[in-house]
């Protein structure tokens, strides 16, 4: 039976048992990385709603988010040209690429206080995958990397990462702007509708 869905259903279960788990914040990404990967080798999963780019800035979207808000799964689109401000996440990040491409900037603030790139900007491929964290770098800023289509990136936070207090920072000072990004939806994928498939497994009875 098609479940179009059950690929991002897999990963929310998976991710739900590793956060039952106590781990170091190196070990969870470490474990949820090469889940990460599957989840992203194949983007037909994805509902189209989630993947509708706005015309003048970018879009996120969420998929899922933990009842106890340990982790969140949302789908980043980018149209073409769009880019984020220089920002934080204040947690723990896993970023793959889906569809398209994109380029991002580290910064890291000097002693002064003052925000400043760090390192050559990368570029992301599809399938390729980046972590952030207040641990190892948490502050870059993010853009399409095509002229000419949407990019999309599958992110997942260990909170709920709309509801989370982050900051924007202005490049070349030292100031900082507070800011919560919300979402850019009112729905979120119905994971747990697996009727269809018990009702072929049971012959098609339906009452």
């Amino acid at each position: 039976m098609n479940d179009p869905i059950a690929p991002l259903r897999h990963f929310v279960v998976q991710a739900t048992q590793l956060a039952g788990r106590e781990m170091g914040e190196a070990q969870r990404r470490a474990a949820l990385r090469p889940l990460l990967a599957q989840l992203i080798a194949d983007d037909t999963w994805l509902p189209d709603w989630a993947a509708q780019p706005h015309p003048e800035h970018y879009q996120q979207y969420l998929l899922h988010c933990d009842p106890l808000e340990r982790f969140s799964v949302v789908s980043f689109v980018w149209g073409p040209g769009q880019r984020t401000p220089v920002h934080d996440h204040t947690v723990w990040g896993l970023i793959g690429m889906l569809r398209g491409a994109e380029t991002g900037q580290r910064y890291a603030r000097n002693a002064l206080g003052t925000v400043v790139p760090q390192g050559a900007p990368q570029r992301l491929e599809r399938g390729e995958i980046e972590a952030v964290s207040p641990s190892i770098g948490d502050i870059h800023v993010v853009a399409n990397a095509l002229a000419d289509r949407a990019s999309i990136s599958i992110h997942v936070y260990g909170a709920n990462i709309g509801a989370v207090a982050r900051h924007v920072y202005e490049p070349g000072t030292d100031r900082v702007k507070d800011f919560v990004s919300g979402y850019a939806c009112a729905q979120v994928p119905n994971l747990w509708d697996r009727s269809r498939a018990v009702r072929a497994s049971l012959g098609g009875a339906r009452p």
